[in-house]
């Protein structure tokens, strides 16, 4: 599947959302003792109680507070992914 679909589908609103859950991410990465598997979790709860408090309580509030929780994660392993075939090409 594209992720250019994905992204369709979230709410332009939330761009703000898919940055500050980027930047949550970067800081829990950064914090020794959190364990790497917990970061999604993290990421993606901060991402619904964002988008919630911004477009208020529904199934749908839910709904694309986990595609920009998760779009904001992707967005991560995309960069660092493309970061790791640059050193690999030079080295």
């Amino acid at each position: 599947m594209d992720w250019s679909v994905i992204w369709n589908l979230i709410d332009p609103r939330l761009v703000g959302v898919v940055a500050v859950c980027w930047v949550v991410g970067f800081i829990l990465k950064s914090t020794p003792p959190i364990p790497d598997w917990t970061i999604v979790y993290v990421v993606v709860i901060v991402a619904i109680l964002l988008t919630i408090w911004m477009l208020g309580w529904s199934p749908d509030s839910v709904i694309q507070g986990i595609l920009a929780g998760s779009f904001s994660v992707y967005g991560h392993q995309v960069v660092k992914q493309t970061r790791s075939i640059g050193k690999e090409s030079k080295g």
